[in-house]
């Protein structure tokens, strides 16, 4: 009997996976959704009667486990790198010379497909077995999204097919299909709930979620685009790769096709920015590659983009609305940015009802007025921008936009920067500012908090359990009242706490950074702490003795002054200190007699060979300091495309300067 129900839990797991693969992946449904709905039920009632059966990899298991506490950091083996935009005919052709340059005169052809505007995700197999799914992050590290990506029913959670490799990262996009999107947020405004603003931050939201319950229904999909590591490759070709993993079950779009020359491609531009309406899902351009994959490997990449692909953007669709009202949201540092409140419209595929005026100055440029017609195009195809007034249609009585006479939150005193163009709210106790500034403390590229994202933070802000830095480091005393809090829970916490703890260590530059001093970012506050080795000596300096550091000017150095001197700024540093935060930095180890020994470098544009900060890093271990900006001080230039004016007061000032292929020579690259 044992062996008669593993059998046919076998016999319809295969059934179940060959439908799915063919409404999935050929787009060609085999049976009736009752049909496929009868063998699924039935599937799940044996592995009820008999849960020893039940395999990670059934279709049954789509349905979402228990919610996780968290997200965990996984390295790309391989890194997931940009890809480089164009925006006209003349810059495809400059792309294919450079191809053509870097191939010798060799054959290529290209293969051309939808750009899908969805969430960069890397899905690995083992043995054909589903093991995890991460998304882009920065490139190099990404968040584990297994959960909620097992949940969306075109990832196949076992491949078929012959020749399946023992090892397989295929890259793609999840996708939130315009129809399912529709449908929901209509589900949505029938409830009386806000709807989504449009798919793909919907689909960045729904795979954010800790429950994997809330991803289940709502139809989201994946589109198969790209691959990392694969053992073993049999593939010569990105067209015979794809043909392979739809013969594994693996769903790629359906539109790509090939293309003997970039003459070829251009003629047929206008056709595919016609028919992307039709497609089912949001695409803002179109993604051009070289066809083989020896080729692609001779072409090689950038830091930041691959040579041998480029996008080709379709130009921003525009749309007209009235601007109803202005609203005001506050950041970290009290900037009080200005918010366009429009009627619905309809752009990219979208409703858009509200787009950024960015500063007081812009809306002075702009002469724009409530009451007025606007034209509203999207930024890159995300982010909605107003980029005209249509005068004419001016009604009488249209009021300007004023900044606000107090800050829009906590009614604080409000000024305008010296010079500048934001106004900011001055009271540093302001709960919006409190907010982003301990959201932006805890982030990964400050104190790198594992278990503290916005959700948690703002949380926790509004239980009146965080209102400084140093409150985080007191949240153990009262770790039984946080298992209480809703959304919580022991394992959530037990992170958090942990997190907390491991960011003691972190080094004085990631201090001085978390701790929003105006003006200083990550590269200033390296600066500071490779300079004067612990926090004392910082807040003890001077304005001469900070503008003695390379790329301190005297604006920079009052900010750093005028913070260690305010009540806000010392309560939190030696609130810091108190609670057991390293305030010192690492000694590096530098080689005596380096090249670059005694030097002050900077280093500026795009270089293809290395990103910025890896050359930065370079100097460092030859002995020499970064600076972030050119003076008298500086001792060498080193350049990349699109330098701009550090190369150009290098020049004015005397200061030596060499491009890349130089840099390398000097370093021995």
């Amino acid at each position: 009997m044992a062996d008669s129900v593993a059998k046919r839990v076998a016999r319809l797991r295969d059934q179940i996976r060959e439908h799915d693969h063919a409404y999935y992946v050929l787009g060609a449904p085999t049976v009736s959704d009752r049909a496929y709905d009868q063998l699924f039920s039935e599937l799940t009632a044996l592995e009820a009667e008999h849960p020893e059966l039940v395999t990670a990899d059934s279709p049954t298991q789509r349905v979402g486990g228990a919610p996780i506490s968290g997200f965990e950091h996984v390295d790309h083996a391989i890194p997931m790198l940009s890809v480089d935009n164009t925006y006209d005919a003349a810059q495809l052709r400059e792309f294919d010379e450079r191809v053509a340059k870097g191939l010798g005169g060799e054959t290529y052809r290209y293969v051309v497909d939808p750009k899908v505007d969805g969430i960069a995700v890397a899905i690995h197999y083992e043995s054909g077995v589903f093991l995890r799914a991460v998304t882009r992050g920065d490139g190099k590290v990404g968040d584990d999204i297994s959960h909620n990506v097992r949940t969306i029913p075109s990832v196949p959670l076992r491949l078929t097919g012959e020749d399946v490799p023992k090892k397989l990262e295929v890259r793609g996009e999840i996708v939130w299909p315009i129809e399912a999107f529709t449908k929901f947020n209509q589900q949505r405004a029938g409830e009386g709930k806000e709807t989504l603003a449009n798919p793909r931050n919907g689909a960045a939201g729904t795979l954010k979620q800790l429950d994997p319950k809330n991803v289940v229904g709502r139809g989201l999909q994946f589109v198969a685009h790209g691959f990392g590591q694969i053992d073993p490759l049999l593939a010569h070709s990105a067209s015979e790769l794809f043909e392979q993993f739809r013969g594994w079950g693996i769903p790629t779009s359906p539109y790509g096709e090939s293309a003997a020359s970039i003459d070829e491609i251009i003629d047929q531009l206008d056709d595919w920015e016609a028919r992307r309406r039709e497609l089912p899902y949001e695409t803002d351009g179109l993604v051009i590659k070289v066809d083989d994959l020896d080729q692609r490997d001779a072409l090689g990449a950038t830091s930041r983009y691959p040579r041998w692909c480029i996008a080709y953007k379709f130009a921003a669709e525009q749309a007209e609305s009235v601007l109803r009202s202005v609203d005001f949201q506050v950041g970290k540092l009290g900037t009080i940015t200005p918010r366009a409140v429009m009627d619905p419209m309809q752009l990219s595929g979208t409703t858009v009802r509200h787009a950024p005026l960015h500063n007081f100055d812009q809306v002075a440029r702009l002469d724009v007025r409530i009451g007025d017609t606007v034209v509203v195009e999207k930024a890159g195809e995300i982010i909605p921008q107003v980029v005209r007034v249509v005068v004419e249609k001016r009604p009488k009585g249209a009021k300007k936009i004023l900044p606000p006479a107090e800050c829009p939150v906590c009614e604080g005193d409000v000024e305008k920067d010296e010079g500048g163009v934001y106004v900011r709210c001055i009271n540093p106790s302001c709960p919006a500012q409190l907010k982003e500034r301990l959201i932006y403390f805890a982030g990964r590229d400050q104190m790198d908090i594992e278990g503290a994202g916005q959700v948690v933070i703002e949380t926790l802000v509004e239980k009146d359990y965080l209102a400084g830095y140093a409150d985080f480091y007191s949240l153990r005393k009262q770790r039984d009242e946080l298992i209480k809090l809703d959304g919580m829970g022991e394992t959530s916490v037990d992170k958090l706490l942990a997190g907390i703890e491991a960011s003691k260590q972190q080094p004085l530059s990631r201090v001085l950074s978390a701790l929003n001093i105006r003006h200083v970012g990550a590269s200033t506050a390296e600066l500071l702490a490779d300079h004067f080795g612990t926090m004392d000596a910082v807040r003890e300096a001077d304005e001469e003795k900070l503008v003695e550091v390379d790329g301190v000017g005297p604006e920079l150095a009052a900010s750093i002054v005028q913070f260690f001197k305010s009540k806000e700024g010392d309560r939190a540093v030696s609130g810091l200190a108190n609670a057991g935060v390293n305030m010192a930095q690492p000694k590096r180890n530098q080689a005596e007699g380096g090249v670059f020994d005694g030097m002050t470098v900077v280093v500026t544009g795009t270089l293809e060979s290395m990103s910025r900060k890896d050359a930065q890093t370079l100097v460092k271990s030859l002995g020499g300091k970064v600076a972030g900006s050119v003076s008298k001080k500086t001792s060498l230039v080193v350049f990349g495309e699109a330098a701009g004016s550090k190369l150009q007061k290098a020049k004015e000032l005397g200061v030596e300067t060499m491009d890349e292929e130089q840099f390398r020579e000097r370093v021995g690259r």
